[in-house]
């Protein structure tokens, strides 16, 4: 019996718990000021200096890292991991290239991971991963434009 009135009042409590969802749509334009933003990431403010920054993440023991731009051309390190570097310009487009080719891992690695990324502004711009053993090269590129 204490079961059947349970069981009613938590369906009691369900069914009154749903309402009816509003959703008012605009019709017209908003009269708020519009100022200009950075249109990769609309909260940032427009300025004429970019952050770039290539990273390369993962269990690997160390790696071989190139990263490339159209202003300093191609560098390369053999560095562990985690690997960051930092750059800016002023351009309003550049081609940014990163390659990571993981060194080794280590015996007691199960699971292995490695990731390169390039970020523009603090937004992901390019991504590349890989989770297997074969020490194979990950590339990620692309042209960056404001």
């Amino acid at each position: 019996m204490t079961l059947r009135i349970l069981t009613i009042v938590c369906a009691l409590g369900i069914i009154s718990g749903c309402s009816d969802t509003n959703i008012i749509i605009p019709t017209t334009p908003s009269n708020l000021p519009v100022t200009p933003t950075n249109p990769g990431n609309p909260n940032a403010p427009v300025t004429g200096i970019h952050k770039i920054e290539f990273r390369t993440t993962g269990n690997a023991l160390g790696a071989r890292v190139r990263y490339s731009n159209s202003n300093d051309g191609l560098a390369q390190v053999t560095t562990v991991l985690p690997f960051v570097f930092n750059m800016t310009t002023s351009q309003q487009s550049i081609f940014l290239s990163i390659e990571a080719t993981p060194t080794s891992y280590s015996v007691l690695t199960t699971f292995p991971f490695m990731s390169a990324q390039i970020f523009v502004d603090g937004l992901l711009f390019r991504e590349s991963s890989s989770s297997d053993f074969f020490l194979q090269t990950i590339t990620a590129s692309g042209t960056w434009r404001q």
